[in-house]
């Protein structure tokens, strides 16, 4: 009889929305998960409860993104866990919204600090780290084709984000290693929906062709397909957002 070893997924920010949806979807289809979170423990244990009770394989690990050290220990100790590392997932960022002309450049530092090191810092860990048939997902953002008012600092960040993930996937030649990222329209999460009016969102739910908002699920839906079937898909912005762009 043999056996097979789970694919070992490392999902950094899996305490928010998009990213506990897929940390719960990798677990679903079989890989051991690595949740990632930058300060909140109890949100990182209460989805890794949620794997488990599902009959999934889930480990909590604390660590900033944008700090080299602290995230090399995190695919340390990922190894020595599960024996390696398969699937990255980059959910985590943060979002500060303001027009250019009056925009805090600190918010700025900060900003990038998170986007666009931390997204770095990962993305290359995980080039000296994935295994054959592995896959890298960064995530942008479909504002980076809308153009909306207030957004181009946010915008800004997860333009480096697509270039220097097109970039990688072709440094990575040889390696059978996939990198892509996704780009979710507006999606219904805890962070998007607070403080707007009801009035809001169904504006925003109306520019898609499908009338309505995303969800943490099709995203997840489609980080999932990069992350197992889809490796002839490589190099590429998949744009998750229901044809509202």
């Amino acid at each position: 009889m043999t056996t097979t070893t789970p694919r070992v997924a490392i999902v950094t920010g899996a305490t928010g929305g998009i990213g506990r949806a897929v940390a719960e979807r990798l677990a679903a289809d079989g890989m051991a998960v690595v949740v990632h979170y930058a300060g909140n423990e109890a949100r990182a244990k209460e989805v890794v409860d949620t794997l488990t009770a599902a009959g999934g394989t889930g480990t909590a690990i604390r660590g900033d993104v944008a700090d080299e050290a602290e995230m090399s220990a995190l695919f340390e100790q990922t190894g020595q866990l599960y024996g390696g590392v398969d699937v990255v997932v980059n959910t985590a960022g943060i979002m500060l919204l303001g027009p250019v002309a009056e925009y805090d450049l600190g918010d700025f530092d900060r900003m990038h600090r998170t986007n666009v090191r931390g997204t770095f810092v990962v993305s290359q860990l995980a080039a000296r780290t994935l295994r054959p048939g592995g896959a890298l997902v960064n995530f942008s953002t479909s504002v980076t084709r809308l153009q909306q008012p207030g957004y181009a600092a946010y915008a800004a960040t997860k333009g480096a984000v697509e270039a220097m993930t097109l970039i990688l996937a072709r440094e990575l030649r040889g390696r059978d290693v996939t990198v892509n990222a996704v780009a979710p329209g507006p999606t219904a999460t805890p962070l998007f929906l607070e403080g707007k009016p009801q009035q809001v969102i169904d504006q925003i739910a109306g520019l898609a062709p499908m009338e309505r908002l995303g969800t943490p699920a099709d995203i997840a839906e489609a980080v999932a397909f990069l992350a197992g079937p889809g490796r002839w898909i490589n190099g590429q912005v998949l744009f998750a957002n229901g044809g509202i762009a």
